[in-house]
Order: structure tokens, then C-alpha cells, then sequence
């Protein structure tokens, strides 16, 4: 894999973005922020962001139970909504927890076996919804009729992605050729 054109300060919360909404900026000053964590027309929720670097803190810490608190400092996120969240990724399967002394999370599955859109799922939900339905479920009229088959690509893009994409990749930070290769594009970085 070459090298990547984000900051290594900025590379894991680069690595948890995911759209899970498009919006159109409201302006030009909008489109044109820069702000560290902005990420243009991109809405990547704090939940599916957090999700994502927990199950990655988990995938590199190895056997054994990871205290919450270990999770939280490690990631910087909030210790009552991480609990939160890794309770949505208990429920789902994809961390087992234990109470207690000796207690704590791992992975319930091999990283190799949990995909990034897993993880997105469990805590959003579907993968791309127009109006909070899914694509499929949606019509048009008119001049915007084809606009369903739009959302359908867009979709299955983010699919071809995130189902690709495993826990395991990220940790290792080796991602498939194919999500490598459009990362590597200059102009994916462009917040157009």
C-alpha cells in the first residue's frame, strides 16, 4: 500500500469516516471549510465514527477483556457514550462483554470476519436512506424519475466499499487494493 496523503495525526479518524447521509452545503463558505473533523458533504455520525475506533481498539489489543475506560482514553471518546455504543455491539454480536474485576470487551468474531459495513449497521442502520427510507422504497415523477436509480448506485458504491473493508484491514492498516486505490486518487481529497 503507498503512502497515504493524510497526516498520520489525522489517518484513524480518516479511516472511521463513512457517509452515511448526503447533504448539499448551504453556501459557499460552506464548501469551502477546512476544519479538522469537517468533512464537507460528507455526514459521518459521532456514533458510527466512535463504533468504528472502539471495534479497531478492540482488534488490535489482542485476547483478553479491554476495560472501557482503556477503549475511551485510548480513542478520546466519551466514556458514557462509548458504553452506549459498545452495548448496540454487544446486542448485535460483534463484541462480547464480562462484568467484574477481570472484566471487559473483546471481539465476539475474528476481526477478519467483521466488515466496517457491520459495524455501521448496527448502530445506524441501513447504509444509505433517502428521507430515512431506503432507496428502493422511494419514487419519483417526472424529470427526477431516474433519480431513485441515482440513490441505488450511490449505494451500492458505499456497499462495494464497506462490505469490502474488514476490521482487521483497518487495524493492520492494509486495505483491499481496490479501497486503496480510490483513496489514493487526489481528487477523492478534494472537498468537492
Amino acid at each position: 500500500m503507498g503512502a497515504s496523503p493524510v497526516p498520520p495525526r489525522f489517518a484513524a479518524a480518516e479511516a472511521g469516516r463513512l457517509l452515511t447521509s448526503p447533504t448539499q452545503p448551504a453556501c459557499h463558505q460552506c464548501r469551502n471549510r477546512t476544519t479538522v473533523g469537517d468533512n464537507g458533504s460528507m455526514r459521518v455520525s459521532a456514533k458510527v465514527d466512535y463504533a468504528l475506533r472502539a471495534v479497531i481498539e478492540l482488534a488490535t489489543a489482542g485476547d483478553g477483556p479491554v476495560k472501557g475506560e482503556r477503549i475511551a482514553q485510548a480513542q478520546e471518546i466519551p466514556l458514557k457514550f462509548l458504553e452506549n455504543i459498545l452495548g448496540d455491539l454487544r446486542q448485535a454480536g460483534i463484541v462480547r462483554s464480562q462484568r467484574g474485576v477481570e472484566g471487559g470487551y473483546w471481539l465476539a468474531r475474528p476481526p477478519e470476519e467483521i466488515s466496517v459495513a457491520d459495524v455501521v449497521r448496527t448502530v445506524e442502520g441501513p447504509i444509505a436512506n433517502v428521507r430515512g427510507i431506503g432507496p428502493e422504497s422511494v419514487s419519483y415523477v417526472g424529470s427526477a424519475e431516474r433519480l431513485q436509480d441515482v440513490w441505488i448506485a450511490v449505494r451500492a458504491n458505499l456497499r462495494a466499499v464497506l462490505e469490502r473493508v474488514t476490521i482487521a484491514d483497518v487495524a493492520r492498516g492494509d486495505l483491499p487494493e481496490s479501497v486503496a486505490d480510490l483513496a489514493r486518487d487526489p481528487d477523492a481529497w478534494q472537498p468537492h
